[in-house]
C-alpha cells in the first residue's frame, strides 16, 4: 500500500524562509505600515527585501493564513451558545465611486464576515447574512441598525423575531471599523473592489487572532495570550 504523500510545503519556491515570510504579512496586515515601512523595518533587523516583494508575499500568502486561522476559529466557535452578532456598513470609496463593506461582527468585537457590494438594499443585505449564516450558523439575538434592508432581508430569513434595533446598540460593531479605517489610510485607499474584498477579509481574520482584550485582563495574562497568538501565528501552514 503505498504512502500518502504529504502536501507540498507552500514555501517551496521561495528563497527566504517560512519564518521571514509570515512576519512580513503579519507586520504589513496587521499594523497600519504602508509597503515602504515594512521594507524599512525589516532593513534595521537585517532583512533585505523590497517594498514589492512584501505586496507579493502578503497577495500570496494572506489569504491562505487567513483561511486557515478563520477555519480553527469556527471549529471553535460554533459549539458556542447564547452568540450574539452585531451587524453594519461602512462607506469605502474606490476610485471615487462609493461602495459599502459590510461586516458582521460578534459580543466579543471579533469580526465573523466581510462582504463588499456597490449598494446596500435588501438583495445586498441578504447576501451578506446568509453567506454569514452558512460559514458560522445561527446567532439567538441579530443587533442591526435602522437600515430597512435588514428588516427586509431578516423578515424573508424568518430571523426577524431575533433582530434588535436600538440606540447605542451597535457600538460594538461601530467599533470594529477604526482599525481597518486606519489601515485603509496606511494603503492610501483602494483602486478595485476585488482588493477590498481580498484585504478586508484578510484583515478581519488577522485582527482577531491577535485581538487579546488587553483592556479587559491584567498583565501577566495578556503577555501569556500574547505569546500563545505569536506561536500559532509562527506555526501556519507548517
Amino acid at each position: 500500500m503505498p504512502r500518502p504523500r504529504k502536501p507540498a510545503s507552500p514555501f517551496r519556491y521561495f528563497n527566504s524562509s517560512p519564518e521571514v515570510i509570515r512576519l512580513v504579512v503579519m507586520m504589513y496586515v496587521r499594523f497600519p505600515l504602508s509597503l515602504r515601512n515594512v521594507e524599512d523595518l525589516l532593513f534595521e533587523r537585517g532583512i533585505d527585501i523590497s517594498h514589492e516583494t512584501v505586496r507579493h508575499w502578503w497577495n500570496r500568502f494572506g489569504p491562505m493564513f487567513a483561511a486557515d486561522v478563520r477555519r480553527q476559529r469556527v471549529s471553535r466557535m460554533k459549539g458556542f451558545r447564547q452568540w450574539k452578532w452585531h451587524l453594519d456598513e461602512v462607506y469605502v470609496k474606490i476610485n471615487g465611486e462609493m461602495h459599502y463593506l459590510w461586516r458582521a461582527v460578534d459580543q466579543e468585537g471579533e469580526v465573523l464576515e466581510s462582504y463588499v457590494t456597490k449598494t446596500r438594499d435588501k438583495k445586498a443585505a441578504l447576501r451578506f447574512i446568509k453567506k454569514a449564516l452558512r460559514r458560522h450558523g445561527s446567532p439567538t439575538e441579530i443587533t442591526t441598525d435602522g437600515l430597512r434592508s435588514y428588516r427586509a432581508a431578516m423578515t424573508e430569513l424568518g430571523n426577524a423575531e431575533k433582530q434588535e434595533v436600538g440606540r447605542w446598540a451597535n457600538n460594538r460593531v461601530e467599533n470594529s471599523h477604526l482599525p481597518f479605517r486606519r489601515r485603509e489610510r496606511a494603503m492610501l485607499r483602494f483602486r478595485q473592489m476585488k482588493s477590498l474584498q481580498k484585504f478586508a477579509s484578510v484583515h478581519a481574520n488577522v485582527h482577531n487572532h491577535f485581538n487579546l482584550e488587553r483592556h479587559l485582563i491584567d498583565r501577566q495574562t495578556y503577555k501569556t495570550r500574547r505569546s500563545a497568538a505569536l506561536a500559532e501565528w509562527q506555526n501556519l501552514m507548517a
